[in-house]
């Protein structure tokens, strides 16, 4: 299949290709990456991600030591300095090192495209969890209007996926939690929304290493008898529980539905997609190309 021009080019869609300017020109032309002085920039008020990986950033400022910073970063002019958009790990990595310059890439935008990019940044990378990744969404949505079927059409996954998300911002503050420092997965946290006492259950994942599966079965049991879901003949979903529980967790992964047939030894694995950038997404997965 031929690559569609314009797909997989991420963030570049957004703020458009960026070219060191020549070494000698004195003006650089609209959309250069110029020079800027670290200490004039600051971070993004809008930054998804409220944790960073001190280690990394640490191997980030060795690598732009011994070899500076190969990649711009995208900031936006504000009052007499410059707000972030994109690339908070090269800025805290440079200001190790004491860099006083570092090249970026100076975009006028407002707010919502500021929000939207950074937003973007960090899910192409993968570097947000679940939690930093739904408030991302519910900002967006509360300041800015944003609808969930516009949210799954920016970042290339599906609007079930950001209703699951966001559904996570009803768990309790614990669990969130413990979702953040990854002692629960999101299939866990998914599985005890609504459940009477998730916090007690979440506690009980942890301590017993409880699989998705046995946390789903503790959740159902938890909930008064006239709640659990029954098929039309009044008997439990005859559905084959695991396999609902993989194509859920496949979900998760890719932010697309999936659905997983079993027959026999084999079987097939059907993910669906709504828009060519949601297929390129797939592609690139599968291919390893970078996103």
């Amino acid at each position: 299949m031929s690559r569609r021009p314009g797909l997989g080019r991420g963030l570049s869609a957004l703020i458009g290709e960026a070219r060191r300017p020549h070494d000698e020109d004195t003006t650089p032309p609209a959309g250069a990456v110029r020079e800027i002085e670290v200490a004039r920039i600051y971070p993004n008020p809008n930054q998804p991600r409220t944790r960073f990986d001190e280690a990394a950033i640490d191997e980030l400022a060795d690598s732009i030591r011994a070899r500076g910073v190969i990649s711009p970063i995208l900031v936006r002019e504000i009052d007499g300095g410059y707000q972030l958009v994109a690339g908070e790990r090269r800025w805290r990595a440079a200001q190790k090192v004491q860099l006083h310059l570092i090249p970026a890439l100076v975009k006028t935008l407002d707010d919502a495209s500021s929000a939207e990019i950074a937003l973007i940044e960090n899910i192409q990378r993968e570097d947000l969890n679940a939690i930093e990744e739904a408030e991302g969404y519910r900002k967006l949505i509360d300041r800015y209007g944003h609808t969930q079927e516009q949210l799954g059409k920016l970042v290339a996954k599906s609007r079930s996926h950001i209703a699951n998300l966001l559904r996570l911002l009803d768990l309790p503050a614990d669990v969130r939690e413990m979702l953040v420092m990854g002692e629960i997965s999101m299939g866990h946290a998914r599985a005890i929304i609504g459940a009477p006492d998730p916090s007690g259950i979440a506690r009980e994942i942890v301590e017993g290493g409880l699989t998705v599966r046995q946390a789903e079965d503790r959740a159902r049991a938890a909930k008064p008898a006239g709640t659990r879901s029954t098929s039309s003949s009044g008997k439990p979903r005859a559905v084959d529980a695991d396999l609902a529980a993989l194509e859920r967790q496949l979900g998760d992964l890719l932010g697309l539905k999936v659905k997983v047939a079993h027959s026999g030894a084999g079987g097939t694995v059907s993910l669906s997609y709504s828009s060519l950038d949601q297929l390129d997404m797939i592609c690139q997965r599968l291919s390893g190309e970078p996103i």
